[in-house]
């Protein structure tokens, strides 16, 4: 087997994988803890050309941890296939709200952790756009003045569905909106603090205002955060081709897509591994 490498391609987050093949992620037993490694010191592994079918995606990201498999639009339990055409996907038109940067998981129907990883394999392709882009929501914390830091420790947001779907839908039918609201509204800690020490922003198209602030001023402070966390040397912006599969880690790592002709083909096949640690 050819020896492993791992090379940085951003400044603050990203890394693509040399010497795997589909076969090596399935037999090789050191693989999964030196890549989840990887994800905790890199935020996104990008694996080109590894052309994983559905079940020996869902079969390696079980060697990460357990799985969501939930019914997702695909006949293989454990993949989730994304894509505007609504032949494909029946929710076609909620990831529309995938283009403004976000954190899955932010807004769960029950308890549910955020998810520790999500993987990404490249089944078709748009001919213009569709790329993804990602920023370390970790470096975004780290990047804070003490002040900052101490200033921002104690606040916290409210998190919506409706927040993110308002993005894309400003003016939504009453239908809409209760399909919206029936999601419930969480609130989280701005700053997250992870069990391993780490402390990461959790920002994105969710967050909808800061708890017991000024609307206008938790707004503007939120969007300063953003825009501070992905100005363009803090992103890595990953130009899909074929075959391609890339792992985020989702708790420490904010991502969106960009636009693409709702007409594309271009399909991605996703696999959740579940987190067990809530944002706090």
């Amino acid at each position: 087997m050819p020896a492993i490498t791992v090379d940085r391609l951003g400044h603050e987050v990203g890394a693509e994988v040399h010497g795997v093949d589909a076969e090596s992620l399935m037999a090789d037993a050191a693989l999964p803890p030196l890549l989840m490694d990887a994800l905790e010191a890199h935020g996104v592994l990008v694996f080109r050309g590894l052309h994983l079918d559905p079940e020996t995606q869902v079969a390696f990201c079980r060697r990460l941890g357990d799985i969501d498999t939930s019914p997702g639009h695909h006949e293989v339990a454990g993949i989730y296939r994304v894509s505007l055409d609504t032949a494909k996907n029946s929710a076609a038109a909620y990831l529309r709200a995938t283009f403004d940067w976000h954190i899955d998981g932010c807004t769960p129907e029950d308890e549910t952790c955020p998810q520790k990883a999500t993987v990404l394999t490249a089944r078709q392709v748009a001919a213009s756009g569709g790329e993804t882009e990602f920023a370390s929501s970790y470096a975004a914390h780290r990047t804070l003045t003490a002040a900052e830091q101490e200033r921002f420790a104690g606040l916290r947001v409210v998190h919506s569905l409706e927040a993110s779907q308002r993005r894309v839908t400003p003016d939504p039918s009453p239908e809409q909106l209760a399909v919206w609201r029936r999601r419930p509204v969480r609130e989280h800690p701005l700053v997250w603090t992870h069990t391993s020490g780490r402390r990461s922003l959790v920002l994105g198209a969710s967050a909808d205002h800061i708890a017991d602030m000024d609307p206008d001023a938790g707004r503007a402070l939120l969007d300063d955060l953003l825009a501070r966390c992905t100005t363009p040397d803090r992103i890595y912006r990953h130009e899909w081709s074929v075959g391609d599969t890339v792992i985020w880690d989702n708790r420490g790592v904010i991502h969106r897509a960009a636009p693409y002709d709702p007409a594309s083909p271009r399909e991605m096949l996703r696999t959740t591994v579940l987190g067990d640690e809530p944002i706090q």
